[in-house]
C-alpha cells in the first residue's frame, strides 16, 4: 500500500493555507470590497446607477468570486487527504460537503453575471424598461445573496465534521477541533436566521465574523507557519 511521508503532508498542509488564504481574500475582496459597497439595499435604482458607474469593479468582484471556488475546490482534495487516516469515510464525507458548497456557490454566480449582463446591454432597458430592468437586477443580487447562505449550510456542516477530524487528527492542534465546529454552528444560526427571521440578520452575521475570523483566518495561518504538529519521523498516512 503506497505511504504518505509526514514530510509530505507538512508540504500538503501549506499548500491547504494557501489556497485557503486565496479562498479568504478573494471571498472578502468581493462582499465587502464590491458587493458592500455597491449595492443599497431597498433601492434598485441607486443600486443599478452605482453598478454602471462601477462595473469593471463589479466584474473583478464575480472573477475573484470564481477564482475563490477554484480553490475550494482544491481544499476539500488537500484536507481529505490530511485527515483520511483519522475516519476515511467521515474525511470523505466532510470532502463531499465541501464540495457541494463550491458547486451550489459556482452556479449561484450566474445570479451575479446575470445583474452585469443586464446593465451593459441597452437593449434590456429598451426591451423592459428602466424600473423593471432595475428590479430585475436587484432580484438576481437578492437571489445571489440567498444562494449564497444556501452554500454555507453546507459549507457549516463540513466544519462541525472538520472539527472532529482536527481534534482526533495528531497532526493538528486539538484547539482547532473546537473553533471550527464553533464556526460551523455560526454559520448555521446565521442561514436559519436570515430564511426565517431576517429582521434578526444583522446580529447574527456579527456572531458569524468573530467565529469565521478566529477559526478560519487562525487555521489558514496556522497551515501556512506551520503546517502540521510534529511527529514521529516514522508517522505515515495510508492512500
Amino acid at each position: 500500500m503506497k505511504k504518505e511521508s509526514w514530510s509530505s503532508m507538512k508540504s500538503i498542509a501549506r499548500i491547504t493555507g494557501l489556497l485557503y488564504l486565496v479562498i479568504i481574500c478573494c471571498g472578502l475582496f468581493s462582499e465587502l470590497a464590491v458587493r458592500s459597497t455597491l449595492i443599497v439595499p431597498g433601492n434598485a435604482a441607486a443600486t443599478v446607477d452605482s453598478i454602471m458607474s462601477n462595473l469593471m469593479l463589479f466584474r473583478i468582484g464575480f472573477l475573484s468570486d470564481l477564482i475563490m471556488v477554484v480553490a475550494d475546490v482544491g481544499v476539500a482534495l488537500t484536507f481529505y487527504i490530511l485527515l483520511k487516516s483519522v475516519n476515511n469515510g467521515l474525511a470523505l464525507l466532510a470532502a463531499f460537503f465541501r464540495l457541494t458548497q463550491s458547486s451550489i456557490l459556482g452556479i449561484n454566480l450566474l445570479n451575479h453575471f446575470k445583474a452585469i449582463l443586464l446593465v451593459s446591454d441597452n437593449s434590456f432597458i429598451e426591451a423592459l424598461g428602466s424600473e423593471a430592468m432595475n428590479a430585475q437586477v436587484m432580484l438576481n443580487i437578492n437571489a445571489h445573496s440567498y444562494g449564497y447562505l444556501i452554500a454555507l449550510m453546507f459549507f457549516a456542516i463540513n466544519c462541525i465534521i472538520m472539527g472532529y477530524l482536527f481534534y482526533q487528527s495528531p497532526l493538528f492542534p486539538k484547539l482547532f477541533g473546537i473553533l471550527l465546529p464553533m464556526a460551523g454552528a455560526g454559520y448555521l444560526i446565521d442561514c436559519f436566521t436570515n430564511f426565517l427571521y431576517p429582521q434578526y440578520a444583522d446580529v447574527t452575521e456579527i456572531i458569524v465574523m468573530v467565529s469565521a475570523i478566529v477559526a478560519e483566518l487562525g487555521l489558514c495561518i496556522w497551515l501556512m507557519a506551520k503546517g502540521v504538529d510534529n511527529v514521529d519521523e516514522n508517522y505515515r498516512i495510508s492512500q
